[in-house]
């Protein structure tokens, strides 16, 4: 997965890999940056009612895909590989996802950074 601010937007490009366990069919995802309300680099609370549509989850290795929380509809990519703990949590606002959660990239806390200076 890499990260890029592209034309005052966010870019987020997936590997292949990562696109067939998401279940997401759009290499590239653009997010204007005027839509991202917060980042932080704290995994979000556990709901208790997490409905995955579509998507891939294996307990203790791999939450990857679309779900609906009581949170809206929220895009996971976390894997135990990266560590459950440290992740980049994007909260936004007109969007089809109400957050997005990842963890398959680097310098969480300098993309925290970048993202809040920029919005």
């Amino acid at each position: 997965m890499e990260l890029s601010i592209v034309d005052n937007s966010l870019q987020i490009e997936l590997t292949l890999t990562e696109q067939l366990i998401a279940i997401r069919f759009h290499k590239l995802w653009q997010i204007p940056l005027n839509h991202i309300i917060s980042v932080t680099i704290d995994l979000p609370p556990k709901t208790l009612k997490d409905l995955r549509a579509p998507g891939t989850f294996v307990p203790g290795l791999i939450k990857a895909g679309t779900y609906y929380t009581n949170r809206g509809k929220e895009f996971w990519y976390v894997t135990r590989k990266n560590n459950f703990g440290q992740v980049l949590n994007i909260d936004l606002i007109n969007e089809t996802y109400q957050k997005i959660v990842l963890n398959n990239i680097e310098n969480y806390q300098q993309w925290q950074q970048q993202l809040t200076q920029h919005r």
